[in-house]
């Protein structure tokens, strides 16, 4: 059997290994031909607790782990752009004038 594999954003990773990741689909609506955005949310497995609100995720079906939880966490795609600009600073690797506005 082939496994599903999607893509998208966590809105959620308040609980313990667990993230909420909202997918997002476009489709043509049969007869009136219209462009219709379906949204459905899937609480995904993230054993070392790596993803973070905001950030763009690939994950895979997998069995039953609890009662919603249906699907594991593959990889990161792209962090989101907040956590890109705190794990820079963090780092020391941000701009002299970024460090310079924190010190004043």
């Amino acid at each position: 059997m082939v496994k599903k594999i999607l893509v998208g954003e966590v809105i959620g990773d308040k609980m313990d290994k667990t993230r909420v990741v909202l997918v997002t689909r476009l489709y043509r609506h049969p007869l009136y031909e219209k462009t219709i955005e379906k949204r459905k949310k899937y609480y995904i497995h993230d054993e070392r607790n790596e993803s973070r609100v905001g950030d763009v995720v690939k994950f895979i079906e997998s069995r039953p782990l609890s009662h919603l939880k249906r699907w594991r966490l593959l990889e990161i795609v792209s962090k989101s752009k907040k956590r890109e600009l705190e794990e820079r600073l963090r780092s020391g690797k941000g701009d002299s004038k970024e460090k310079s506005e924190r010190e004043a």
